[in-house]
């Protein structure tokens, strides 16, 4: 076998590190700086991505953290114009407050909610519209009832917040979260015509219908798995369906799987295909 024939059977280099406080550019329009906010559920810590050249969109300003501040600021300096939240949870919306202070820039997301004040209420097919660029905004609700996403048109790049993240599923959390919501969700982001997906945690995702394709089919596949489990035990409680499902789960993430089962099961429940309501209560197959 030649070289050059050898070479194209690589496998492609991986990706550089996320490290926190260090601009990436990622396209000539993105550039993604991550917090100093790592861990189980946020992976390396929180992408935040400033958007455009001279005005400047900072989408997701991650965690209260003066390091960020000043890395983001540093970044972008007096042309962000614009700060847009994808939802409220406290690792992607807290920054906003410091970082409107320090640039005077204009906060939108879905609504005021867990601390943060909007200047504007924004939602399905609001445009910011720049003199580089246009962001449109969907309404993306299951992993949170308030989640936008945000597409950028000239890249057809999909910020995805915490609606599509690299390198893991996303937790749906009810009652806020919800399941047959999410996978709705899923197919509306699936119909854009998607180059890739900027996340909220992890690296660029260059083959974004094949990741959400993906997604669904976890869904699905897990959505059978607690049927299963269900069907064998005869009544059972979340508790105990966690145990049987994710028999080596990590115990600090025993509580995400409780949620994410019940998800589930209110999902099935509403399809009339099991019984029960409550997080501690008893279920079982209708």
């Amino acid at each position: 076998m030649r070289a050059a024939d050898a070479a194209t059977d690589e496998a492609p280099a991986p990706p550089p590190p996320l490290v926190p406080g260090v601009a990436r550019a990622l396209s000539p329009l993105v550039r993604r700086i991550v917090a100093p906010n790592p861990g189980k559920m946020t992976g390396a810590g929180t992408n935040t991505y400033l958007v455009g050249i001279d005005e400047i969109a900072v989408i997701d300003p991650g965690p209260e953290s003066d390091d960020h501040l000043d890395a983001v600021t540093g970044c972008g300096g007096d042309r962000i114009r614009w700060i847009l939240c994808t939802h409220t949870h406290p690792d992607h919306s807290p920054g906003a407050a410091a970082l409107k202070a320090a640039t005077g820039a204009e906060v939108l997301a879905f609504g005021n909610r867990d601390g943060l004040k909007v200047d504007k209420r924004i939602g399905q097919g609001h445009r910011v519209e720049a003199t580089e660029f246009r962001l449109t905004a969907h309404h993306t609700p299951g992993h949170a009832s308030n989640h936008l996403c945000f597409f950028l048109e000239e890249e057809r790049m999909l910020f995805s917040g915490d609606h599509i993240m690299q390198g893991s599923t996303v937790v749906i959390s009810p009652p806020d979260g919800d399941m047959a919501v999410y996978l709705e969700s899923l197919a509306k982001v699936r119909q854009l015509r998607l180059r890739s997906i900027a996340p909220g945690h992890g690296h660029l995702v260059d083959d974004p219908k094949a990741l959400i394709d993906w997604y669904v089919e976890h869904r699905l596949e897990r959505e059978q798995q607690v049927l299963s489990a269900l069907g064998a035990a005869g009544t059972a409680k979340i508790a105990g369906l966690v145990a049987e499902i994710y028999p080596d789960l990590d115990p600090e993430l025993v509580p995400v799987a409780k949620r994410t089962v019940h998800a589930h099961l209110l999902k099935l429940a509403a399809e009339g295909k099991v019984t029960g309501k409550t997080a501690t209560g008893n279920w079982s197959i209708a």
